[in-house]
């Protein structure tokens, strides 16, 4: 399974080889091992949302009263039409068919209307829900995702929500649906005949006692077949995920057997559970019928003596099936309450978290026309989780507005951190980190990274068109906004080769262009934000040679009116740096301009000679 780093974001995630399978197989399982929870006060948390909707719940609470009534109503009706309508010849049988008929279309009413109201209420509830999640989970800075991982988000975006949803829009209504029929059917059945009542409810438990506890070991062998299956499930996820490497590597044949076998665990476990569930329906079959029987021949026989009418018997059996479906459907729903309770919990565990990264009460304005410079002085910053390996120390560095810098050093000096910083993605533990003279942890984070356009160099897309992917560094942007600055990131011939021009969807992360595509698209997206600090992640590197010239030319446009911080390992991107800053664990190393650094003979001579590729 891919390891996620503590610094790891959710595009982090998403934009890793096998990141499709990490996210199935964790999504895989979640949906298998829901776990039931007794304790159903989470529930609790769902009556703000049912508040906003008041009227639309009164509505369905009346309807869902008139259903059940009208449904209990046809067993009085029936009886009157035995024992009423055979009365005096059958005059009146049609009259109390009539009513019977009646009877039945003020149900059919009543369950239709009440079946919309909930299903709405339910619905919109479920809407308000998705949408108060979503806005939290994107609030949560990546502090927050180094403890969860993403697939578990997700899932509770998507799974757990379901459990609610189901919840809500079906097992509510039929739980109180089958509450009041259950209730209002026994009240019924003592004034029908207490004695019959009375009996059935004595014998009730020992006939359905032996069908409960054979239910809970069919219960504990579906979570057991569905675990094997969510096994299945995650192999085949990775195997498509890295389809390529599988097929390179010749492992197809081995794939496919893997994944039949762990199928045909699953069938195995499957197999034991039918055969259960088979036995099962046996039992209730042969347990409700025969108590059916019994009840019948005892009513009949008091019917023989003329202590029971003939309509009185088909009004107590039929009472009796309501409520005996009534007590097997509220064992259903009460599995479902406890899943959606436990569904509940997990997601009121995101909606109370709050980000580490918050604007103050009240936010200090950064000054307006801005600026443009930052500057970070001694900071010393260790990412969550690794307070033992701080990746600054003491770190300082001024930029002037309008000024290039490029940031050099191996590999975890604190290069990105220092991106990570400006963007406030993180606050140090000490030190000060400023845009524009405004301490950036007094001001609002979004004012904050407003100023900053970012090119990163992995360059995750989204799976709409090239136009929007653009829009997505300035929402306002219009068409011909895009096409400059995809003309300026040398990215317009391409989008125009395209089937649909800038309204071609990319697919997934914009899998369907080339690496250097991403990253001319990435760049225009950055230019069209306008922003005042660009900050530059080695934004050419998936570029060929000549494509790399044209962007480098563009990018050299862009930085001669903006403050630019540049994250170099290419000598071409070095030499055009108003200064270089080398970094070596977390601190400034060297400072000056290629020449003079070059001349020293320290780190950066030895990482140029090294790792600089020659123009």
């Amino acid at each position: 399974m891919t390891d996620v780093s503590p610094t790891a974001t959710p595009a982090d995630v998403q934009g890793r080889p096998g990141a499709g399978a990490l996210l199935v197989e964790q999504l895989g399982e979640a949906g298998s091992r829901r776990q039931k929870r007794k304790d159903i006060r989470p529930l609790g948390r769902l009556l703000p949302y049912l508040g906003k909707h008041k009227l639309d719940a009164l509505f369905a609470l009346f309807w869902l009263l008139a259903s059940t009534g009208a449904s209990l109503a046809l067993t009085a009706t029936a009886r009157g039409a035995i024992d009423q309508g055979f009365a005096g010849g059958g005059s009146h049988i049609n009259r109390w068919f009539l009513l019977l008929g009646v009877n039945a279309l003020i149900l059919g009413g009543a369950t239709a209307v009440r079946y919309f109201y909930v299903t709405k209420t339910g619905e919109r509830m479920i809407a308000d829900m998705r949408t108060a999640l979503f806005g939290r989970i994107l609030t949560l800075d990546p502090s927050f995702y180094a403890k969860m991982r993403t697939g578990e988000v997700l899932s509770r975006l998507t799974t757990d929500i379901a459990l609610v949803e189901t919840l809500l829009t079906t097992s509510v209504s039929f739980a109180l649906r089958n509450f009041l029929t259950l209730v209002g059917g026994i009240g019924m059945l003592f004034v029908v005949s207490p004695k019959l009542t009375g009996l059935v409810l004595l014998i009730a438990p020992v006939l359905l006692g032996p069908v409960f506890l054979f239910g809970r070991t069919v219960r504990k062998l579906t979570v057991a077949s569905q675990d094997r299956f969510a096994n299945a499930v995650g192999f085949a996820g990775e195997s498509v995920d890295a389809i390529e490497t599988v097929q390179a590597f010749g492992r197809v044949g081995s794939a496919i057997a893997r994944f039949g076998a762990a199928v045909e665990a699953a069938f195995a476990v499957s197999l034991t559970r039918m055969k259960a569930r088979a036995l099962m329906t046996a039992l209730v079959i042969v347990v409700m019928f025969g108590g059916v029987t019994l009840v019948l021949w005892l009513g009949a026989q008091d019917v023989v003596r003329g202590a029971m009418s003939p309509g009185a018997l088909l009004q107590f059996v039929l009472l009796s099936v309501f409520v005996a479906g009534a007590v097997g459907a509220l064992g259903e729903s009460w599995g479902d309450v406890q899943k959606a309770a436990g569904a509940m919990e997990r997601i009121d565990e995101l909606m109370r978290a709050t980000p580490d990264i918050a604007a103050p009460e009240k936010p200090v304005a950064l000054p307006s026309p801005p600026r443009g410079e930052v500057s970070m002085s001694a900071v010393a910053f260790a990412y969550p989780g690794r307070p033992d390996l701080p990746a600054l120390k003491g770190f300082s560095l001024t930029v002037r507005p309008g000024e290039t810098v490029a940031l050099v050093g191996p590999s975890g000096a604190g290069k990105s951190t220092v991106f990570r910083l400006l963007l406030r993605f993180y606050d140090p533990q000490a030190g000060v980190v400023s845009v524009d003279g405004v301490d950036v942890r007094a001001a609002d984070p979004t004012a904050v990274r407003n100023r900053f356009a970012w090119v990163s160099q992995e360059a995750p897309l989204f799976s709409g068109s090239a136009l929007e992917n653009i829009q997505f560094g300035r929402e306002d942007a219009t068409e011909e906004d895009a096409r400059a600055v995809a003309t300026e990131a040398q990215a317009l011939t391409f989008i125009d080769a395209l089937p649909e021009g800038f309204a071609t969807p990319l697919g997934e992360r914009g899998k369907s262009l080339s690496g250097g595509q991403r990253q001319r698209l990435a760049i225009a997206r950055a230019l069209v934000r306008d922003a005042p600090i660009l900050l530059l992640d080695e934004a050419t590197s998936a570029l060929d040679a000549e494509n790399e010239r044209l962007v480098q030319v563009a990018l050299d446009q862009a930085m001669e009116s903006r403050t630019t911080l540049v994250i170099a390992h290419r000598l071409a991107t070095v030499l055009r740096a108003d200064r270089i800053v080398v970094m070596e664990d977390g601190r400034v190393a060297e400072e000056g301009t290629h020449a003079e650094l070059v001349a020293k003979g320290g780190l950066y001579a030895r990482l140029a000679k090294l790792q600089f590729r020659a123009e």
